[in-house]
């Protein structure tokens, strides 16, 4: 999941042109883009469209971020979704570990149903202060969380903390992502409000490849093609993870954990990134994949 396109719910003129650009992901919105008064018609256009496109095979992880656990929308949205074919509910603003368990109960009563056989996985939302704190045990409050999706704007803007501060966004998502490996999910960095400025978009996009997170939510379309670019492994780093993976078995075949690829020293920790480099290579059915074996 290199891009993840954010589709505003109430902005229908836009859902085919997401389901056919290059983005890994699609994120349909029923919660900050979409107003007060429009909610339940936003629902029902995303719901409708989703239901539509289901009998045509994608690549593309499909998410829907749906309003707040603690607001009246909450529950409709996810009983909308849940026949839907959706891979992913985002969920914004959660705090606790409760919470992601009284939405599980409530994704479960939807999938029940709709009768739908493959459970749908939560992405979970990082974006107060109290949620980095425990980014951690909301990671791992539940076998469907799968990842965290950091929320910069959402962080650091009640704060007046800098966004074009690099230390401070630096801080940030290594505290993210060291919660996510912690539990063993994926990272997902923030969106970049600014589409205007593409070299400070690729800067903060680079820092968040280096801190090893899966990709980057985008607003515009014309950040996806830059995503894609930065979070995919080169040809190069490819085949030296191929290399890699395939001393691995030998060495294991032979009862030796340590072995040297390409003039230097391999173990384990360097076998499991290779392998998660040979996996990222296929891309967003690659996520999918993995998300629904």
């Amino acid at each position: 999941m290199r891009s993840k396109l954010f589709v505003p719910g109430a902005r229908p003129e836009l859902f085919a042109k997401a389901w056919a650009g290059e983005a890994d992901a699609l994120s349909f919105d029923l919660e900050d883009s979409v107003p007060a008064e429009r909610k339940a018609e936003a629902r029902e256009q995303v719901a409708g469209f989703l239901r539509a496109q289901a009998r045509h095979e994608t690549d593309k992880l499909i998410i829907v971020r749906t309003n707040p656990l603690d607001t009246p929308h909450f529950e409709a949205d996810v009983l909308a979704m849940a026949g839907a074919g959706v891979d992913l509910i985002n969920l914004p603003k959660i705090e606790r570990a409760d919470d992601v368990l009284a939405a599980v109960a409530v994704l479960e009563r939807a999938e029940s149903i709709h009768g739908v056989s493959r459970p749908i996985r939560l992405l979970v939302n990082i974006e107060t202060p109290r949620a980095l704190r425990s980014a951690a045990r909301l990671a791992g409050a539940h076998p469907r969380v799968v990842g965290l999706q950091l929320g910069l704007a959402d962080l650091f803007e009640p704060l007046g903390i800098d966004r074009q501060d690099v230390a401070s966004v630096h801080a940030t998502m290594f505290a993210v992502r060291v919660a996510a490996g912690e539990a063993g999910v994926f990272a997902c960095d923030s969106a970049f409000a600014n589409v205007q400025d593409m070299p400070a978009f690729r800067a903060e996009a680079l820092m968040a490849q280096r801190l090893g997170y899966i990709g980057k939510s985008c607003i515009h379309p014309r950040q996806v093609p830059l995503a894609n670019e930065l979070f995919r492994a080169s040809a190069e780093q490819v085949a030296a993870a191929q290399r890699i993976v395939a001393a691995a078995r030998v060495a294991a075949a032979e009862g030796r954990a340590a072995f040297v690829v390409d003039g230097r020293m391999v173990d384990p920790p360097f076998v499991r990134r290779a392998e998660a480099i040979v996996a990222s290579a296929g891309g967003g059915s690659a996520v999918v994949d993995n998300l629904h074996p």
